[in-house]
């Protein structure tokens, strides 16, 4: 839908260029090459008939151009958009950020941007940006100092803490965090006292994370864009990235054409991507789980499964077996609308054609069974055997640019950095590499039990605020509500999300932009906007979702009064009174701004558990100035000073940077020895259950001198193997002062001298073990993976026969189920609801509405709609409708989009919009000229309660809604 209104008011505008541009006017509809050109011009064979209709002005004497000027530098830094990754290549002159390389060494973008990439400059030039602290007082912007905003600030978080206690402030942080400022960030709540800390990952890919981390180890994609050029066939599903990650599609695009390798696009919609398939498959929304039990239906039916595979390295699959024969291809098809032949054709051609890999985004994780869909996905390359070779691999394409990271590095409810958790033992592990004492960071808590308790997630912060304090499960409701580079429209339930709002006390928005949290609530006071820079104005590193880092340059100087989230955490951890015991590692420069490459490296040292701790800020330099080095398929380096490394050094990269292992360009691939990126999965769920063995039955990486499966490594394992005396005495002396009393019972994750890793490397052997995938999570609500119908379906014939989970309680909330989904609102409401993303836009949409070259491409919200629905309900292409959901008398006035793409009794509404709220538009809320260019309305206005059990990832993908006609287009 793109609505393209000129900018020219007034008099008709004049034609550019006379002539000439009546000369060339179909020449720039088509590529051509020179002689296309100067045929299509009239400009061919001579040419001097068409030369002398130029008047004499325009022919000019041709002369050199001007050299480039002195002052000119390149900077190389990542596209703050999207994970992909993409390498910007800034021209720089005098401070001014002046032009732009399209990056042709980087081997992830390979010399192309798409439409957000390209116009990335405008970032650093825009005259929406929040241009200095401001602060609402009787409901007027008013611009303060960034002292007054601090000391404020500060002093109302004293208070609150004083009354209510540290868990009443909700830290709300970034994926558009570098990975030192994503992990000063969870640092910084952890010094304040709350696992109140979230950031976007909740809302995008948490689902994936506890999925795939619960079947084979580690909650991340297993290979890389990149080695998708060797993949023999591909299947997308719930993804779009040729709108979503448009840069990737070139990698997908490259398998599909050197391999002649089937894409099979499965969607409830017909995507961009879709178009580009060789099989496109529609299923209902909510179905996920029934389509790959009957693609596995067949599967297994066949024997087409890899059981060698299954016999050495998965645990459980029998028991999968048992679900999957009950989804008949009949019953798939009235589940998931699929005919039968499709599934079938399906089935054969991707369990035929091998390597495989499939690739999934939030149309399979935002769901209230999104961890199981998950999972289902991951079994069905299990049993292909496409886990842990090139070519294959679960393909999770990540949304922001550093979402990989700052989950990694711990902005989340769940865990510290890296993944340790919140038991005691993650707590000292942490204290000890922060040189803090753990009994001083048990006092910032309100009390152990709290210390060790998960937070409250994103997608339900504005309950821990609405509820009846009784039902709460900390010592009060939250007071305080931080939005740090984070939108306020990216979460369902907006109208009481709005209320929310409107309760806290305090309220503070740190961001390049004043973001939908300033402009939505009807608040008089007590709510400040702090301009945080971009990742294009500081220094650091972000991780793409292949698991590579890489390192940003400062391409230019903070723009206006904006600062660093690094600069912004220290003011605020000094005012608060913890900067000594926070900064204690980390040098505190020139200007009050803390030292990045110290705060690398202090991750680098706690990181063991992931392998972030080999990527020191040194490795990753030399990466970005030698990416010309590295093989565009294998991701290795062919020549040059980092020939045999992996680009990015992806995690796991084991040991210390010393120790220069090459990092991990596809996990759990057992054909490479461990010190030269291979592994094995993870042995984190013990080593037998019910009597049968969790390890691998004659799996091993290359080299490996233990030839089976194994346990995780401790000192004392490595002492019954012999292998202790290998240690240096560094090495030694750090396991022993961390083991205390007790230094055999030290883990390879906590040994942060690296001593173990090394040790058992040397040997060939991966010191976190050498397990069985798991097809049966055992420890999940369901282990095996089964299909539950939407807490909101229209499908109520199924509803009793496949019921959502009961009424219960987690992450210090109650969390409903089956006593919403009893109640039928099909009647009322219809249509299914669905949410995606467009190519020009990005996330919340903040940030690219306020870019004018991507405002011009999309100028309205929109809803599609069958054109099946539309003939029924009246609704014109263009006219203005009313979306209604079924909770909180919700609605959306948007524009109707007529199209097929949708199937009969499915909506789409992309997610990126906000500035309207039920009709009425809100641009005079945001700071005078820190308004969006483009406003309209939330679809997360309209849709509706439902959590996944796991992680409470909303269902954002398959909700009801109705549609009515609002009256004429505009």
């Amino acid at each position: 839908m793109l609505i393209k209104k000129s900018s020219t008011t007034g008099a008709a505008p004049q034609k550019a260029g006379g002539k000439l541009s009546g000369i060339l006017a179909g020449a720039t509809l088509q590529t051509m090459d020179r002689r296309g050109f100067l045929k299509a011009s009239g400009l061919a064979a001579g040419g001097l008939a068409a030369i002398s209709a130029l008047t004499p002005a325009m022919v000019k004497q041709a002369k050199a151009m001007p050299s480039a000027s002195a002052n000119l530098v390149k900077k190389k830094n990542i596209c703050t958009h999207c994970s992909v990754g993409c390498t910007v290549t800034a021209e720089v002159e005098n401070g001014v950020w002046v032009g732009q390389e399209p990056s042709w060494e980087s081997p992830i973008n390979l010399g192309t941007h798409c439409a957000k990439g390209a116009s990335i400059r405008e970032l650093t030039h825009g005259d929406r940006r929040l241009k200095y602290p401001m602060k609402l007082v009787d409901g007027k912007w008013t611009r303060i100092s960034w002292d007054t905003a601090i000391n404020e600030i500060g002093d109302k978080l004293i208070d609150i803490r004083q009354k209510s206690g540290p868990e009443s402030v909700y830290w709300l942080g970034s994926a558009k965090f570098s990975n030192e400022g994503g992990y000063l960030f969870r640092k910084f709540a952890a010094f304040w006292g709350t696992n109140n800390i979230d950031h976007q990952a909740r809302i995008c890919h948490s689902t994936t994370v506890a999925g795939v981390a619960n079947t084979w180890g580690y909650g991340a994609m297993t290979n890389s864009y990149n080695d998708i050029h060797n993949s023999k066939s591909m299947i997308i599903m719930g993804g779009n990235p040729a709108e979503a990650h448009p840069v990737s599609l070139q990698h997908v695009l490259r398998g599909k054409e050197q391999n002649k390798a089937p894409l099979i696009v499965i969607d409830p919609r017909f995507t961009r991507t879709a178009a580009h398939a060789t099989e496109y498959v529609r299923i209902r929304p909510g179905t996920d789980i029934p389509t790959i039990y009957g693609l596995l239906w067949h599967i297994f039916e066949n024997g087409w499964e890899d059981k060698e595979y299954i016999r050495q390295r998965v645990y459980g699959m029998d028991d999968i077996r048992a679900e999957v024969a009950k989804w008949n291809p009949e019953e798939v098809e009235r589940v998931t609308g699929v005919p039968g032949a499709q599934m079938k054709r399906v089935a054969e051609t991707f369990a035929k054609n091998r390597p495989g890999t499939l690739i999934w985004c939030m149309g399979v994780t935002q769901h209230t069974v999104g961890t199981a869909n998950v999972r289902a996905l991951s079994i069905l390359q299990l049993a292909l055997g496409n886990i842990g070779i090139e070519g294959g691999g679960a393909n999770i394409f990540r949304g922001h640019c550093n979402v990989q990271g700052c989950t990694d590095l711990g902005l989340d409810v769940t865990t510290l950095p890296a993944y340790y958790g919140l038991v005691e033992g993650a707590w000292k592990h942490w204290c000890r590499v922060w040189d803090v004492d753990y009994n001083w960071m048990l006092g910032r808590f309100q009390d152990k039990k709290m210390m060790e308790t998960k937070g409250i997630p994103s997608t339900r912060w504005f309950d821990a605020v609405l509820v009846d304090k009784k039902d709460l499960e900390q010592q009060d409701n939250v007071k305080a509500m931080f939005f740090w580079g984070h939108g306020g429209n990216t979460v369902p339930r907006m109208p009481e999300m709005r209320t929310g709002m409107e309760k806290v006390e305090l309220m503070v928005v740190v961001d390049p932009h004043p973001t939908t949290a300033a402009a939505l609530p009807d608040r008089k006071n007590g709510t400040y906007l702090l301009p945080a820079c971009t990742q294009l104005e500081t220094r650091g590193s972000r991780t793409a979702s292949n698991r590579s880092l890489q390192w940003g340059e400062q391409i230019v100087k903070p723009v206006f009064e904006s600062k660093p989230d690094h600069w912004i955490l220290y003011k605020l951890a000094k005012k608060l009174g913890f900067e000594q015991e926070m900064f204690k590692k980390i040098k505190i420069d020139e200007g009050d701004e803390p030292n990045v490459e110290d705060i690398t490296r202090e991750f680098n040292l706690g990181t063991v558990s992931i392998g972030y701790s080999g990527q020191s800020p040194e490795r990753l330099k030399e990466h970005m100035a030698h990416q010309d080095d590295f093989d565009v398929v294998t991701l290795r380096a062919t020549k040059g000073p980092l020939k045999g490394e992996f680009y990015g050094l992806p995690w796991p990269c084991w040991g210390t940077p010393e120790m220069k292992h090459p990092g991990t360009h596809v996990l759990y691939n057992t054909n490479l020895p461990v010190k030269d990126g291979g592994g094995a999965f993870r042995a984190r769920f013990g080593v037998e259950r019910n009597g049968v063995s969790l390890l691998a039955d004659g799996s091993y990486p290359k080299d490996s001198e233990i030839q089976d499966g194994h346990p995780e490594f401790t000192y004392g394992l490595l002492k019954k193997m012999g292998w202790d005396k290998e240690l240096t005495d560094t090495e030694r002396a750090t396991i022993e002062k961390i083991g205390g009393n007790n230094p055999d019972a030290v883990g390879w994750a906590i040994d942060y001298s690296c001593g173990i890793i090394r040790v058992t490397m040397a040997h060939g052997v991966q010191a976190m073990g050498n397990a069985k995938a798991r097809a049966n999570a055992f420890g999940l609500p369901d282990p095996i993976p089964v299909h539950r119908e939407p807490i909101y379906s229209s499908r109520r014939d199924l509803v009793a026969k496949y019921p959502a989970m009961a009424d219960r309680r987690d992450y210090r909330l109650p969390h409903l189920g089956k006593s919403i989904q009893d109640k039928d609102v099909s009647k009322d409401f219809p249509i299914i609801l669905t949410s995606g993303r467009l190519v020009e836009y990005e996330g919340g949409g903040e940030e690219t509405r306020s870019n004018k070259w991507l405002a011009e491409l999309q100028q309205d919200m929109f809803v599609e709609i069958n054109p099946e629905d539309a003939a029924r309900l009246g609704i014109k292409e263009g006219q203005n409708v009313w979306v209604y959901g079924p909770e909180n008398n919700a609605k959306a006035k948007v524009k109707a989009m007529v199209t097929p793409r949708v199937g009969k009794g499915v909506a789409f509404m992309p997610f990126h919009f906000s500035g309207f709220w039920q009709g009425v538009d809100q641009r005079k809320n945001y700071p005078p000229g820190a308004d969006p260019i483009v406003l309209g309305e939330s679809v997360n206005g309209v849709t509706t309660y439902g959590y996944d059990p796991v992680t409470h990832m909303h269902e954002n993908k398959a909700t009801l809604c109705r549609i009515e006609a609002a009256g004429p287009s505009a």
